[in-house]
């Protein structure tokens, strides 16, 4: 009953029912991105993205099914996450947003507040009356209601520490409880709150990663391993529940991305899960708010999977997630929070066919109640649907690929849109909802968009290959693709045009310069079209890190560079341009767009030309995307519409 009354609430709150699925429909935020239920089941707490783009949140009394807190930042400000500290007080980390392109940058400020609204208050960071320095939580302490551990380190100084704080989640006071041996990227304690492992940069080598461990709290820093940027390595993520042992995902005895376990003592390492192909993540089991034992493993490959071992202790709480693997069957399900008894758990459902949803499961009752549809206007029946599907590179890789067809059309000789991700050494596409893809494809368009060599998640090798390769065989992959799909009769070779965004901008233009007979017309959204501009303009470069990144991922070969930058070989292209990008990108700066422009005007090639103000690497107001999506369709239909067909 308690499930059905927040359904209501909610329903009656922020749902708006849509007959028809309309641009506006996929411009709009999601109502709800993460859900959170309180250690003692009293509250939700909610993150909600408004048309502006950044996160808000709301905290809601489940009792008597009222909204009672909403706390908003201001400007590029934003929530990265929120989590229960205790009872009534929750922490949330800030983050600043670059654009909807990519991920919200960390800037170090703990931000806290009672459930109710009361007690606001920054704990860390700048603005911080107490604690000045950047930090993270590494352990929320869950028997202690006023303290978490966090680490600290003064940005930018070399040979800065790492510090571990006790910090009090009322009045921001802190006390230095250990020391890392450096400036630690990522910090693990046992399950008695001991800082006892840490990864970081080496302090005179940054292209190195060192790994360190400590027996105990008495004990020295020793260094396990170090990493180079080629090099395989041990991501740690808890210690396992004799103390002893740490849980990590590791590539060292494989080239994909395993779950394993190491011993810090012998620095042996045995593998629980792998898979030959793509990397895989664990499942585990949450005991007092802790994660207590590996239940499992997941992948995605031509579809969503998860593992659950046999031998593990804890088969109970493996049993609840085997049970609503099958109530959900391939849907991908994760436990987003849970009570501190383990008595309500809330998870969410997704599929690249079925927008989030939210459920309470009552693990006492074995009864699972439905709490909301995190975007409930878009209608599952209505998406058009997406599949992964492999075909072979030129060369003889296996490619991943996530293919998106048209509703009630008959997959033959269909227009395309190849869409590149961006990254792009690092990201991949997965079977998810993606707006762009169903826009396209709900309009009648195929929609290729291929993991090619460089993408993360399918090995070390595999990401490797791509680097210094951006305009080569990576933009061969996205080729293979395509004809693929006209070899299997799905795509008509005379009806192929190419779009991205960030690095898929790039390789949109780049692919109409390298095939300029097979792309009929090419979309760069905040594309990167010189690549020697990467080491000038932009916020890559401003990093230490940022540069090291670009010399391992385009070089510093001048002759490279022009090669691979497709502004250098316009006299090539034949396909019309559009070009769409936002004034206040600061990933790709705006300079990559007027130089294209001018680049084209010289040429009296035919192009199309959208800017936005205030709009960063990527576009967050609805009324701009819709803009964007009515625009670029008008482009596409003019080239490879059923008008085209006709002719």
């Amino acid at each position: 009953m308690r499930a059905l009354l927040i359904s209501c609430l909610f329903f009656a709150v922020f749902s708006v029912q849509a007959a028809e699925l309309t641009l506006e429909d996929f411009a709009r935020p999601s109502q709800f991105l993460e859900i959170e239920i309180s250690p003692s089941g009293k509250y939700l707490a909610a993150t909600s993205r408004s048309e502006e783009g950044n996160v808000y949140l709301n905290v809601i009394d489940i009792k008597s099914n009222k909204i009672i807190s909403v706390r908003h930042f201001t400007g590029r400000d934003s929530i990265g996450s929120i989590d229960w500290a205790n009872n009534e007080r929750l922490l949330i980390t800030l983050v600043r947003d670059i654009g909807a392109l990519e991920q919200p940058v960390g800037t170090g400020e703990i931000f806290a507040v009672n459930a109710d609204g009361s007690n606001a208050r920054m704990l860390t960071g700048y603005r911080s009356e107490t604690e000045k320095d950047p930090a993270q939580v590494i352990n929320y302490l869950p028997d202690d209601d006023k303290y978490v551990l966090i680490t600290t380190s003064t940005p930018n100084r070399k040979g800065s520490f790492s510090l571990v704080k006790r910090l009090n989640i009322e009045n921001g006071r802190t006390r230095q409880v250990a020391r890392a041996p450096m400036r630690s990227s990522g910090m693990i304690t046992d399950n008695n709150g001991v800082a006892r492992m840490a990864v970081g940069e080496d302090q005179d080598n940054d292209n190195e990663m060192v790994m360190m461990y400590r027996k105990d709290e008495k004990s020295d820093w020793v260094t396990l391993r170090r990493y180079g940027q080629r090099d395989g390595s041990f991501l740690p993520i808890a210690f396992l529940a004799d103390n002893k042992r740490v849980v990590g995902i590791s590539d060292i005895q494989t080239d994909t991305k395993a779950l394993s376990v190491m011993d810090p003592e012998t620095g042996k390492e045995e593998i629980l899960a792998h898979h030959p192909k793509v990397d895989v993540t664990p499942s585990f089991s949450i005991e007092d708010g802790f994660l207590k034992e590996v239940i499992g493993a997941s992948y995605e490959y031509e579809t969503h999977e998860d593992v659950f071992f046999a031998d593990v202790k804890d088969k109970t709480f493996s049993g609840y997630l085997q049970s609503l693997k099958a109530a959900f069957p391939g849907k991908k399900i994760a436990i987003n929070s849970a009570t501190r008894d383990n008595s309500i758990l809330v998870l969410t459902t997704r599929s690249a066919n079925h927008p989030p949803e939210f459920y309470l499961f009552d693990t006492k009752n074995n009864q699972l109640s439905f709490l909301l549809n995190g975007r409930p206007w878009m209608k599952s029946e209505l998406l058009a649907e997406t599949k992964a599907i492999i075909y072979k590179s030129r060369d003889g890789l296996d490619i991943h690929a996530i293919l998106t067809l048209p509703r009630g059309v008959e997959a033959k000789n269909l227009p395309l849109i190849m869409n590149p991700h961006g990254g792009p050494h690092g990201p991949r596409d997965f079977l998810e909802i993606n707006p762009d893809a169903k826009v396209l494809a709900q309009h009648g368009y195929a929609v290729l968009q291929p993991n090619f060599r460089g993408s993360g998640g399918f090995g070390r090798s595999f990401l490797q290959a791509g680097y210094q390769n951006w305009g080569t065989t990576m933009i061969n992959d996205m080729t293979d693709g395509v004809m693929h799909l006209v070899e299997q009769g799905i795509v008509n070779q005379d009806r192929v045009c190419a779009y991205g965004g960030s690095y898929g901008g790039y390789a949109a233009l780049m692919s109409a310069v390298r095939e300029p007979d097979l792309y009929k017309c090419t979309v760069g959204f905040v594309g990167v079209f010189d690549l020697n501009l990467m080491y000038t303009d932009g916020d890559i470069q401003e990093r230490k890190s940022g540069i090291n990144y670009l010399e391992m991922a385009i070089g510093r070969n001048q002759e490279q560079l022009d090669a691979q930058s497709p502004i250098k070989h316009l006299d090539k292209l034949k396909a019309p341009v559009f070009i769409i990008h936002g004034e206040e990108d600061r990933r790709v700066p705006i300079i990559h767009a007027y130089r294209l422009r001018e680049e084209l005007d010289k040429r009296n090639h035919p192009y199309e030309w959208l800017v936005k103000e205030k709009e960063g690497h990527g576009f967050y107001k609805p009324e701009n995307n819709v803009e964007r999506w009515q625009k670029m369709l008008a482009f596409f239909d003019k080239y490879i519409g059923d008008k085209q067909a006709a002719n």
